[in-house]
């Protein structure tokens, strides 16, 4: 048994992923426990455990598999965790797109993995959904589509984007590796080699920090996969010296890829053999390389390794003389991949290494008018990389632009510490709801935060600061999607519950204050919520509802805090005994004397400053 550990969700668990198992029961029988009871860190683990298994050419296998991880997307989904739904709707949507058959079935996956990204502020995954998305289109022949995908990918993280503390140093790491990786796959394929090798040096940084032997196998293997489609292009070319420059570095890293994995078929080396094989041979064709590759070109590869294994092949043939073996083994290739839409350059790269092979049975004329017209085309298909260089960097370019103006737009409404609304966004959209019947009945809540100022005192304003980041985005993650959570200013929000009765709203604060007194204590460092809500009365002011949301609040502070304290646990104006009252902030006193004073015209409701 292999034990995994994944700080991506909480520091300290441990996932412990059974490979020597089935998926029903352990080695000895017993059965094993279902995914409902397992932690959150198993349920990644064994996601990424899935993903990482050898392809075979079993299709019943791969559906199997396929199953598995929708079992367990489903089971994170009704959880409702955001990293973790993120990360299991990746792999799911990635074992969908890795087989053409299932390829499909990704496209809604891909929808919904977007959209949630974009709701919960996962950059970085966001950014591997356009990458993804790119390889789904290239599997159809719609590089365009791709190029565009791939050229949002680099456009996102072209921004500053800051590691996820809820998810860990380590598994932010892997993330960005994961995302660099299929952003390179992608450039590689549509034959941008440059910036494919770009993208894949920015990826060895995080590979090397925070891979493991998986990982770093799988980044060399793609990397190798470059470098061999580079050569081959340069070959196309006339650029002999440069092909067998790439060719060199590849065998280099083949060999690396051999000491990783010494003793033999472990699944990584076994996933990595063909690519491996064409590297050496490729590198230096003779016939010492020709038993390793041979019976490759009968397995279940990739369409790229399929090309890749049967060049090489042919080449170390080629040197044998057994020159018609060679035109056979790439004739039979083709014909395999003759409807595949995918892999158009390196395929190229095969139809050409036929002609070239089989040309001089039409005569030298034909030959040269074959290496003629084979020229004039890869000088055309040159001119249109060159293009397609040029698009990449204007729309990539023009992205990060209108990122840029859309950012702009989002931190005149975003507090800048938390991410969260900030008063002026609050202010329009309390309007908004207030105005509209539909939204009624209007939940509003006032959270302060327990103990907070200790840690400000104690320990320093920058803890403080991370505190109010886990704690706003607790509260964001907690609540429904409709619902609104915005920062008041200090360690104070606001949250608006929309369609939501008085006694529904208490029961979901109450899960938020129950969620955020559970976090780690290095995260939260002991800080509690006490939260005051009410909701909204006929014809009452934004105003007044929040004074009393405020009162609330104090009560619940009153009691110790960690709790909520709904207006009907409190006792309100009107001849009652005024010394039990909850003591009112001074901002919301100030609020509620004011309207008091004033006739109450329907006027618009505007946050009022802090003193």
């Amino acid at each position: 048994m292999t034990t995994q550990t994944n700080d991506g969700l909480t520091k300290g668990w441990t996932a412990s992923v059974d490979g020597d198992t089935d998926r029903d029961g352990s080695a000895d029988g017993t059965e094993l426990p279902g995914p409902n009871e397992r932690s959150d860190a198993w349920l990644v683990g064994r996601a990424r455990e899935l993903l990482s298994a050898p392809r075979t050419g079993e299709v019943g296998e791969r559906q199997r598999r396929t199953e598995e991880l929708d079992a367990l997307l489903a089971e994170a989904q009704h959880r409702g965790e955001p990293r973790m739904v993120a990360q299991l709707l990746r792999a799911a949507t990635v074992i969908r797109i890795a087989d053409g058959r299932f390829a499909d079935s990704a496209e809604p996956l891909l929808d919904e993995l977007l959209a949630h990204t974009r709701r919960h502020g996962l950059a970085v995954l966001q950014a591997d959904t356009h990458a993804l998305r790119g390889r789904r289109q290239l599997l159809s022949g719609a590089e365009d589509k791709a190029l565009s995908d791939v050229a949002v990918a680099l456009a996102i993280l072209d921004e500053d984007i800051v590691p996820d503390i809820m998810l860990g140093r380590r598994t932010s790491d892997v993330l960005m590796a994961e995302t660099l990786m299929d952003i390179g796959l992608v450039l590689t394929e549509l034959g941008v080699y440059e910036a494919a090798d770009k993208v894949m040096t920015r990826a060895n940084r995080y590979v090397r920090a925070s891979g493991g032997p998986q990982m770093i196998s799988v980044h060399l293997v793609n990397r190798t996969r470059m470098l061999l489609g580079w050569g081959l292009r340069l070959e196309r070319i006339g650029e002999s010296a440069m092909a067998i420059e790439r060719f060199t570095t590849a065998a280099a890293i083949a060999t690396a890829l051999d000491a990783l994995f010494p003793e033999g078929p472990e699944e990584a080396a076994v996933a990595a053999e063909p690519v491996v094989g064409a590297a050496h041979a490729l590198a230096h064709p003779s016939s010492m390389w020709t038993e390793r590759l041979c019976g490759m070109t009968d397995a279940a590869l990739y369409p790229r390794d399929l090309i890749l294994v049967s060049i090489a092949l042919a080449r170390c043939l080629e040197t044998e003389g057994h020159t018609e073996q060679a035109v056979k083994v790439l004739g039979d290739v083709r014909d395999r991949l003759h409807e595949h839409e995918s892999e158009r350059t390196l395929r190229l790269c095969l139809i050409r290494e036929y002609a070239r092979l089989s040309g001089s049975e039409g005569g030298e004329r034909t030959a040269n008018a074959l290496e003629t017209y084979a020229t004039e085309l890869e000088e055309q298909l040159w001119t249109m990389r060159e293009s397609r260089i040029t698009t990449l960097q204007t729309r990539r370019e023009h992205e990060r632009l209108a990122r840029r103006h859309g950012a702009v737009e989002r931190q005149a409404l975003q507090d800048p510490l938390t991410g969260l609304p900030n008063r002026r966004a609050l202010d329009e959209r309390l309007e908004s709801l207030v105005a509209s019947p539909a939204n009624h009945p209007l939940a509003i809540a006032l959270v302060d935060l327990d103990g907070f100022k200790v840690v400000n005192d104690r320990m320093s304003h920058a803890e403080g600061d991370d505190v109010l980041r886990v704690v706003a985005s607790t509260l964001r993650d907690t609540l429904r999607g409709n619902d609104m959570v915005a920062r008041y200013g200090g360690d104070e929000f606001i949250v608006l519950l929309p369609g939501a009765p008085l006694h529904a709203a208490e029961a979901a604060l109450g899960r938020a204050a129950a969620a955020v007194a559970a976090l780690p204590h290095d995260l939260s460092h002991g800080v509690t919520l006490s939260v005051g809500v009410v909701s909204l009365r006929p014809q009452e002011s934004a105003g007044r509802a929040l004074a009393r949301a405020d009162a609330a609040m104090y009560q619940a502070k009153r009691k110790g805090g960690n709790g909520v304290v709904s207006t009907s646990a409190v006792t309100e104006g009107g001849g009652g005994d005024q010394e039990h009252l909850p003591r009112l902030s001074d901002v919301a006193a100030v609020t509620l004397a004011t309207e008091l004073a004033e006739p109450q015209a329907d006027r618009p409701w505007v946050l009022p400053d802090s003193p």
